[in-house]
C-alpha cells in the first residue's frame, strides 16, 4: 500500500476577542489572588490579637471603618463571585446540550453574581454600626 498525500485545508482562525481565553486566564489569575486575600483575612481574624474570641460586632464594625479592610473585603467578594460564576459557567457551557437551556442558565448565573456583588458591596461601603441602640465597647465609639 502506498502513504496518499491529503492537503489539509489551513487552520482558519477567527478573528475577535476569544473570550474562553481571557476567562481561562483569569480564572488563573484571580485563583492565586484569592488564596492571598483569603489567607490573609483569615489570619487577621483569627490570629492577631484576640484570634478568635475577639470576632463580634465591634471586630467587624471596627474593620469596616477602615478603608483598606472595607476594599480588601470588596475585592475578595468581587474576585470569589465572578471566579466563581465563571466556573459555573463553564460547567453549564460542558454539560447542558440544550442550547436555550444554556443560555437561560448562563443569564441566571450571572443575574446572581451581579445581584450579590451590588448587594455585597452596598453592605461593606454603607455599614454603619451606630445604627440602633449600640451597647459596650460600640456604645463608646459610636457615642464620640
Amino acid at each position: 500500500m502506498s502513504a496518499q498525500t491529503v492537503a489539509a485545508a489551513p487552520v482558519r482562525r477567527q478573528r475577535g476577542v476569544n473570550l474562553e481565553k481571557w476567562g481561562w486566564l483569569f480564572m488563573r489569575g484571580s485563583g492565586i489572588l484569592l488564596v492571598v486575600l483569603i489567607f490573609g483575612h483569615l489570619f487577621v481574624n483569627l490570629m492577631v490579637g484576640e484570634g478568635i474570641h475577639a470576632l463580634d460586632f465591634a471586630f467587624i464594625a471596627g474593620k469596616f471603618a477602615t478603608p483598606f479592610w472595607q476594599w480588601w473585603d470588596v475585592i475578595m467578594l468581587w474576585l470569589a463571585l465572578i471566579h466563581g460564576a465563571n466556573g459555573m459557567r463553564t460547567i453549564v457551557n460542558d454539560y447542558v446540550t440544550t442550547e436555550k437551556a444554556r443560555k437561560a442558565l448562563v443569564w441566571a448565573i450571572g443575574l446572581a453574581a451581579a445581584l450579590l456583588i451590588l448587594l455585597g458591596t452596598l453592605v461593606v461601603f454603607t455599614f454603619d454600626p451606630c445604627i440602633g441602640t449600640p451597647t459596650g465597647e460600640l456604645a463608646k465609639v459610636c457615642a464620640a
